[in-house]
């Protein structure tokens, strides 16, 4: 397994793990719209996306991927990166693909003198909060997250 930074040339392994990844999110499948999603993110340089990949005899295949967004923390004053996406794909499970790509967005953090890492996940999602917990991140019992979604404001 080898964790490489995604380019446009790339868009043939990500989309349909990007796909699967909302799909795990109850959202349609939808390749097309992942894929234009996923090529406009790395044309504009917006986010940051790491891919798992195992290089076989017969190509190279996708086993996860982790996206990641730059933005700004006021009070410490210093860049932080929001980890929003995290997917491994059914035939990378158990192998510590996960963890490697959690690794490889830290070792970004850290390159790019953040002062956190930042991610949230679905309540349910038993599987991901023991890998962050393992990894430790502290789960945030002091603030609460609001969100507007737009789609229904007039």
């Amino acid at each position: 397994m080898e964790i490489i930074r995604a380019e446009a040339r790339h868009l043939d392994l990500i989309t349909p793990l990007f796909d699967a990844y909302r799909q795990f999110y109850r959202q349609a499948p939808d390749l097309p719209a992942a894929r234009a999603y996923i090529a406009q993110r790395l044309q504009n340089d917006d986010a940051v996306i790491f891919l798992a990949v195992n290089r076989t005899q017969s190509g190279v295949e996708g086993l996860g991927f982790v996206q990641l967004y730059p933005s700004l923390a006021s009070i410490p004053m210093k860049p932080i990166w929001i980890l929003y996406d995290l997917f491994v794909a059914p035939s990378g499970r158990k192998l510590g693909v996960g963890r490697a790509l959690m690794d490889r967005a830290t070792q970004l953090a850290k390159e790019t003198g953040a002062d956190a890492l930042i991610l949230e996940t679905a309540a349910d999602n038993h599987m991901a909060q023991r890998l962050y917990e393992k990894l430790g991140y502290k789960r945030d019992d002091v603030f609460y997250r609001y969100a507007l979604s737009l789609s229904h404001v007039r």
